[in-house]
């Protein structure tokens, strides 16, 4: 079909992901967002490449013109491609255990890969191994006062969980409502 892409269920990802987008303008607990669900939802479910990474990409960016950007945008934008190739990795085998391990997956690259970039663009980290480890351990204490969430990495795994949980699950449903949904891949 020629324009595949038209299908209702390229509407629901696309929809799921947008609202995705809207809800990390929401007041939340820091990194208590839907950003890496987004990702995996979208690398599982459009199995056109171009797709999977542009469209939470993009939805990721157009939030960050509100919110703002910062010197770690870049390894922010990373740890966001790699989980979509993380959900990618899913696609065949869409299992209540296989999300809950592809969001942990996801929570820990995006806490290794921003604290390391933390490490290599803060002056206030020794540019040594001991300094790398300083920035990963400040990483898991980050917020850890209990008025901000439990611990700004916690909070980033509990959100991935939550919000995949609702992603996946909405979209289960949708399947089980609709069975043609379960043909399409966009």
């Amino acid at each position: 079909m020629k324009y595949k892409t038209l299908q209702p269920g390229f509407f629901i990802v696309f929809s799921v992901i947008i609202v995705a987008a809207l809800l990390r303008l929401l007041p939340h607990w820091p990194n208590f967002t839907p950003v890496a669900a987004m990702a995996l939802f979208a690398g599982t479910y459009f199995e056109r490449k171009h797709f999977a990474f542009a469209v939470p990409i993009a939805a990721l960016f157009l939030s960050d013109l509100v919110i703002g950007f910062h010197a770690l945008m870049p390894a922010v934008y990373l740890s966001f491609i790699i989980t979509v190739v993380i959900g990618a990795t899913i696609r065949k085998h869409v299992t209540v255990l296989n999300v809950v391990l592809a969001s942990m997956a996801s929570s820990v690259i995006f806490f290794l890969i921003t604290n390391f970039a933390a490490w290599l663009t803060y002056p206030f980290y020794p540019q040594n191994f001991l300094g790398l480890m300083e920035s990963y351990v400040a990483g898991l204490a980050f917020f850890n006062d209990g008025s901000q969430g439990i611990s700004f990495f916690l909070n980033d795994i509990l959100g991935t969980l939550f919000f995949s949980a609702v992603f996946y699950g909405v979209y289960y449903l949708a399947q089980m409502r609709f069975p043609a949904l379960d043909r399409f891949r966009f």
